[in-house]
């Protein structure tokens, strides 16, 4: 008999984003973002939009696609140490609703951004390149792989 130990989830980061209210709280916290950068007077709508989708992408990128590990004490033997958080979502699974849900919004996200940039040429590259960033780095191809070193270790 072992005194102390519980059982629990393997590894709490792999289901955060499929909690109760958890995709409507990302979705207003984009909405409230953008009101707050829309309300700088320096902005037009155009760099508003344009602002909210790179900050956007780039947000979502680091936090899912380069942080690593996890903040808890796993018995995992440290697998999860060295897959980013994409990679734990839904114990790795792929194209469950929680990983789509988090490929679509960006893509949503940039159509916003290029409808209400009127299509500016300058714009779209740059809306275009961030959303590309971002929805490559999850493709299932992906998974796993560390490119140029970056994030390797």
């Amino acid at each position: 008999m072992q005194v102390g130990t519980a059982s629990g989830p393997e590894n709490p980061t792999s289901y955060y984003f499929n909690q109760r209210g958890i995709w409507l709280t990302y979705i207003l916290v984009i909405f409230l973002a953008h009101l707050f950068i829309l309300s700088m007077p320096f902005f037009s709508t155009a760099v508003a939009w344009t602002v909210t989708n790179v900050l956007h992408d780039i947000c979502m990128f680091i936090i899912l696609h380069v942080t690593r590990g996890t903040p808890y004490f796993l018995d995992d033997q440290g697998q999860a140490r060295k897959q980013t958080q994409w990679e734990q979502l839904d114990q790795g699974k792929q194209f469950t609703p929680t990983k789509k849900f988090l490929t679509i919004v960006p893509i949503v996200l940039f159509f916003l951004a290029s409808f209400y940039t009127k299509y500016d040429y300058l714009h779209f590259l740059v809306n275009a390149s961030f959303c590309a960033l971002n929805v490559v780095a999850k493709f299932p191809w992906f998974h796993g792989k560390r490119f140029f070193g970056i994030n390797k270790w």
